[in-house]
């Protein structure tokens, strides 16, 4: 325990929950690169199309879901502080991975691996093979991916059990919500730099650059983390209100009571609390996913954006989902004005902010009068998911004791994760199928006037090509758009009532 007295207490544990901002900051900037970069630098250079891209951020993904398994044992085992920093060193290394892509498919395909790259592009060019050139650059793309997503799994088991560490259950949504706005920031500062730093100096060095941080940041959590009974900057005081929940057992024996008692996969496995929290981050984890990953192109497709273009309607966009600090205010507000007890307070939230993603369903039909429209309602749906996602994640430390959250936390990535998988990759089937099929050229189907396309690829530049030559071109993706809007805006209610059904009343695991 820390040897400070004094009668005012220290707030140390904000300067933990600001490095936990910044770590998922950095987390989610390293995971937009490839979306803003991907349709106006990266396709044309590799002859990409919407399932290339789709199957890229698919298995990004599934990477993720079984590292977010594994993870939160992970960081169990090494503990806080060297689970953290090995989360946050592979990821980083990953990102940067990303960058050399295109050097490693030039050295592939022509044999030549010193080109730089500049170089890489001009050998790229001179290869007539286009089906080794996307299926060479896709494949080091998902390895560079699941080196990411590997490192990135542990990001919030790491964080989620920090924040169990240094703060009381009441001011644990609270918490979660400053730190897990990090993903708003980092999707906020993504467009209004990524794009330029990728017209400027090349889509590698946005990688390169982004990814860096990483390490920066690794350095700051080696100096700042330590146990709160054991920093000097936690005064007895702050401990004891961080430790109210158990105030009757001293900080040391619940230490020893923590070391003894293990959940295994099997017994976590076996508790309600976990299959209600694995089945709402697999309804939703992919909805903001989808938002992540596809608004950029969404923005391109439908109203021929480029990235630089898009990147004001972004930053309004994500500046939208800041709203999602609420997520934290009211269940306090539930709990400490209504009386309710902390679970009960958190599902009565989470079942307010499941209403709000409905207006997904107008997104698409009032796209049409302006983009401003659908980009306020993504912009509404992914605070309400923010708000949504702090709230789940603190229902784990409401009902699991600190040495089991990282492993259930985990558990409920990993069902995120394959939620995500299945919306990214029928996305990107379902994109390029409403390109080809849904589509018209003077007014007649697409594939009725070019039926030679209906089992092969559109060409680069197919659509731009006929409408230089006259045709009035229809394109038919904003149909599939649509149902993916659809299937979002109801995936919220859909599963606040099976975690309600699950769980109805609070019940803590010892």
């Amino acid at each position: 325990m820390s040897s400070v007295k004094s009668l005012k207490p220290s707030k140390f544990r904000w300067t933990i929950c600001t490095l936990l901002f910044i770590a998922t900051t950095i987390n989610y900037l390293d995971r937009q690169v490839l979306s803003l970069t991907w349709k106006d630098f990266i396709a044309p250079e590799f002859h990409w199309n919407n399932n290339d891209y789709g199957n890229i951020t698919a298995l990004f993904s599934i990477f993720y879901a079984l590292g977010m398994l594994f993870a939160g044992k992970f960081v169990d085992w090494m503990d806080t502080k060297k689970g953290f920093l090995w989360a946050i060193g592979i990821w980083s290394v990953g990102a940067v991975l990303h960058a050399f892509c295109g050097i490693a498919t030039s050295g592939i395909l022509t044999g030549n691996w010193l080109a730089g790259f500049h170089g890489s592009k001009e050998l790229i060019a001179t290869v007539s093979n286009t089906s080794a050139i996307i299926s060479t650059s896709v494949t080091l793309f998902i390895f560079a991916r699941f080196v990411l997503a590997i490192g990135e799994a542990g990001n919030f088991p790491a964080a989620i059990k920090t924040t169990a560490e240094y703060f009381p259950k009441k001011d644990r949504a609270l918490s979660t919500s400053i730190w897990n706005a990090g993903a708003t920031v980092g999707a906020l500062a993504a467009p209004i730099t990524i794009p330029f730093i990728a017209k400027s100096m090349g889509w590698e060095w946005a990688f390169i650059i982004i990814g860096a941080l990483g390490f920066v940041w690794m350095g700051l959590w080696v100096f700042y983390y330590k146990k709160p009974h054991e920093h000097h900057k936690v005064n007895e005081h702050e401990l004891n209100y961080i430790n109210q929940d158990q105030e009757d057992v001293p900080v040391e024996e619940n230490a020893v009571r923590a070391d003894e008692r293990k959940f295994t996969f099997k017994e976590c496995f076996s508790y309600r609390q976990t299959w209600a929290f694995a089945f709402g981050k697999f309804m939703t984890d992919g909805v903001w996913w989808f938002f992540l990953f596809w608004t950029p192109a969404y923005l391109s497709s439908v109203y021929q954006m480029d990235s630089t273009q898009s990147a004001f309607p972004l930053f309004v966009l994500y500046m939208i989902t800041l709203l999602s600090i609420i997520g934290g205010w009211l269940p306090k507000y539930f709990v400490e004005k209504k009386g309710m007890n902390a679970y009960n307070g958190r599902m009565k939230a989470m079942l307010i902010f499941a209403f709000f993603p409905l207006l997904a369903l107008l997104a698409q039909p009032l796209g049409s009068v302006t983009y401003w429209i659908p980009v306020l309602i993504i912009g509404i749906a992914g605070a309400a998911h923010q708000a949504w996602s702090a709230n789940i994640f603190s229902t784990v430390g409401d009902m699991f004791p600190k040495k089991a959250i990282a492993t259930i936390t985990g558990i409920g990535g990993m069902a995120g994760g394959i939620g995500s998988f299945l919306i990214n990759k029928s996305s990107g089937l379902l994109f390029d199928h409403a390109h080809k099929a849904w589509s018209t050229v003077d007014g007649v189907p697409l594939l009725e006037k070019y039926p030679q396309y209906v089992n092969e690829r559109l060409p680069d530049g197919f659509f731009e090509q006929l409408e230089k030559s006259g045709a009035v071109v229809v394109d038919g993706i904003d149909k599939g758009y649509m149902i993916i809007f659809s299937v979002c805006a109801v995936a919220y209610l859909i599963a606040w009532a099976v975690m309600k059904t699950l769980v109805p009343k609070y019940k803590v695991i010892k």
